[in-house]
């Protein structure tokens, strides 16, 4: 059996996607799902990116030890140099260096001529070869570059130490006969000195045909998101590829991943929740009607036999076939634990168990059905929370067609308690003013997004915010789990100002050091 590897790049490029920015507790927690999934290497951020990506990426080679921690780094030294230090810790590391080599890039965007990017390609091998022994180098744009350059600098980079050489179609331009042709023609001239990968772009929505016909045609990794999740209109869908590779065992006979496709599931749940960012219904495999029959000539041919229209299980990819109410009120604290097991969580702190077990209580009471989303939002929420520096203690609103909004909210902060109140043009825009008179930091609401986590006039209601609190800096995003939607979205409030101070704290501590 031949092994495609699985490079996951969600953490990095599907990062990209605007507005699906994640902090370092959320990284982590998404990288031992991926982990647990089965993937092979998790590029785990751009360490010379940021002090957010460096500590994360740092972090993450701690925890981690069944896959293989990578990071991006531009051809230049001490993105290089930031690189090797940030996975200084990872049992297993790879460094993944790029530049690019098409034509229009390299005339506008590198203005470099041919020779001087093939000179600076195997200079940052070398120095990325010295300092870690799995080198990956990419070609930035390989889809629209000359064939004949890309055999010149592949040769190049070979012997100058990289073990696996990525191929992208950057912008996603290229049809899956075009970029397949392009992947066999190089898989002839490399041999087997160096793996060929292939990272694909959607803007056509071919990102997974073209990752296909890589696949057919000699590449051996794929680089690629949960979700799709991307810049632009995404990448590869991690979730599509494996699937396809596993349902279509006649066409790939002796090809095979590493993935854990029952963790697909709950990857892609938790990536949603992290980044406020859902799969349209329709999306193949993790869409919320993937596995939904509603014409009656398709429910009869299920009923008579499941195969007449479905290829898969929704169990292939951890969805339980009984996805219901399972725990109440009277739950103990085993059969939640046990629960969570089966929704495919790992080891969990017994701190982040216990104050999850005691949030799930409290809506036992106030709920009169509690599902299997409920409980996974919730503990999403404990298992990726950051420290608290401010944390809301009680709100009050009031709102009415003639009248004028207002909200009055207390907040802690160092064991002291703050209380004051602020009028708006509508009930969020007056919590808002009042956190922001509270904490004395000014945001601005870049987006807002409610939705329901499960069904039920009672159903827990999400907030997903992205603030932008200093023009400088990139926009944060927070998340609110409550029965109430206002105070969903007073806590989602709350968690991006925090996000936001944690990272500041910690750009600041990188500069004293």
């Amino acid at each position: 059996m031949e092994m495609i590897k699985i490079f996951d790049t969600t953490l990095r490029d599907g990062e990209q996607s605007p507005g699906a920015s994640m902090n370092t507790e959320e990284k982590i927690k998404l990288a031992l799902a991926l982990e647990r999934l089965g993937v092979d290497i998790i590029e785990a951020g751009f360490a010379a990116a940021s002090p957010g990506d460096f500590e994360a990426i740092n972090r993450i080679s701690e925890v981690v030890h069944n896959s293989t921690i990578c990071s991006l780094a531009r051809a230049v030294p001490k993105d290089i140099e930031s690189a090797a230090k940030a996975l200084e810790k990872a049992k297993s590391k790879r460094i993944h260096t790029f530049i690019a080599t098409s034509p229009i890039h390299m005339e506008f965007k590198l203005k470099m001529q041919p020779n001087e990017v093939i000179k600076r390609a195997v200079e940052a091998v070398s120095l990325a070869k010295s300092l870690c022994e799995d080198v990956e180098f990419s070609c930035e744009d390989a889809s629209r570059s000359d064939l004949g350059f890309l055999k010149e600098i592949t040769h190049a980079v070979i012997e100058a130490g990289a073990k696996t050489l990525n191929l992208p179609d950057t912008v996603g331009y290229r049809l899956p006969q075009e970029l397949g042709a392009m992947i066999r023609e190089l898989k002839a001239f490399v041999g087997n000195r160096a793996i060929l990968s292939v990272h694909c772009h959607n803007d056509l929505g071919l990102a997974v045909a073209n990752s296909i016909a890589g696949i057919e045609n000699g590449a051996r990794q794929v680089e690629c998101t949960i979700n799709g999740l991307g810049e632009r209109a995404g990448n590869t869908a991690l979730e599509e590829v494996v699937m396809i590779l596993k349902t279509r065992k006649d066409r790939f006979n002796g090809l095979d991943t590493r993935i854990n496709t029952k963790e697909i599931y709950a990857c892609s749940k938790l990536v949603s929740d992290i980044t406020g960012i859902r799969p349209q219904p329709n999306k193949a495999i993790v869409g919320k009607n993937a596995f939904a029959h509603e014409s009656g000539i398709h429910q009869d041919g299920m009923l008579k036999h499941r195969e007449t229209y479905e290829i898969m299980r929704a169990s292939d990819i951890g969805i339980p076939e009984n996805n219901g109410l399972v725990l109440g009120k009277h739950s103990g604290r085993a059969a939640f634990r046990d629960k969570l097991a089966n929704m495919g969580f790992g080891e969990i702190p017994q701190e982040t168990l216990d104050k999850a077990f005691e949030r799930f209580k409290v809506l036992c009471d106030r709920k009169k059905e509690v599902y299997d989303e409920d409980i996974r939002s919730i503990m999403t929420e404990e298992a990726t929370k950051i420290p608290q520096v401010f944390e809301l203690l009680g709100m009050q609103i009031s709102s009415c067609s003639k009248g004028v909004p207002h909200a009055a909210i207390s907040i802690q902060k160092d064991g002291e308690t703050k209380i004051d109140a602020a009028i708006g043009n509508g009930s969020v825009d007056a919590i808002l003013k009042t956190i922001d008179r509270i904490s004395g930091h000014q945001g601005i609401l870049k987006d807002y997004k409610v939705e329901a986590v499960s069904e039920g006039k009672d159903a827990l209601a999400k907030v997903v915010v992205k603030v932008e609190f200093d023009p400088t800096k990139p926009a944060v995003i927070g998340h609110g789990l409550h029965l109430d939607t206002m105070q969903a979205t007073a806590k989602a409030y709350l968690g991006a100002l925090n996000s936001y101070l944690s990272m500041r704290e910690l750009i600041t501590n990188k500069t004293i050091c």
